[in-house]
């Protein structure tokens, strides 16, 4: 089912909405919107300070809805759709899980001016381990390649 302009705008509408009402419930001013083929899978929004996780971001929220109800981690066919365009964090769970397009509301440099810069984080991801911000030192090399190697070696693994 091909998606028409007026069904991304309307998706994009509840995304917004769901960011309005998270910041009146005092969450940040992020919604999701996680759809296939013209439904809606799951919605999100920003619960970092509701529930002291700074990993609960709308997109994230919207995605562990949505990979619960299918029953599944990967999203292939489905659209998210975001108030604000995708953090660093936000961007990388939408590749890991396979969704296929984003349509956002916000630019990154909007929310910058309202005190939610990622611009470090970008620059962060960019450098060597031992260069960045936060200490990075690799210990325990060979050991912790044990478990690569059961992971490689396992017959019934489920990739990903």
């Amino acid at each position: 089912m091909k998606t028409k302009e007026s069904d991304h705008k309307q998706f994009m509408k509840m995304a917004i909405k769901l960011a309005e009402k998270s910041v009146e419930k005092g969450g940040g001013p992020f919604g999701a919107v996680i759809v296939r083929d013209g439904v809606v899978i799951a919605k999100g929004n920003n619960l970092v300070t509701l529930n002291n996780d700074p990993t609960a971001h709308g997109e994230v929220t919207a995605i562990r809805k949505a990979c619960k109800k299918l029953g599944t981690f990967d999203l292939s066919g489905c659209i998210i759709y975001t108030s604000c365009e995708p953090c660093p964090m936000c961007l990388s769970a939408i590749y890991w899980a396979r969704i296929e397009a984003i349509y956002y509301g916000c630019t990154k440099d909007d929310a910058k001016d309202i005190g939610f810069d990622d611009s470090f984080i970008y620059q962060q991801i960019a450098l060597n381990p031992t260069e960045r911000a936060i200490s990075a030192k690799q210990i325990l090399h060979t050991e912790a390649l044990n478990a690569f190697r059961m992971w490689n070696d396992k017959e019934d693994r489920v990739d990903y």
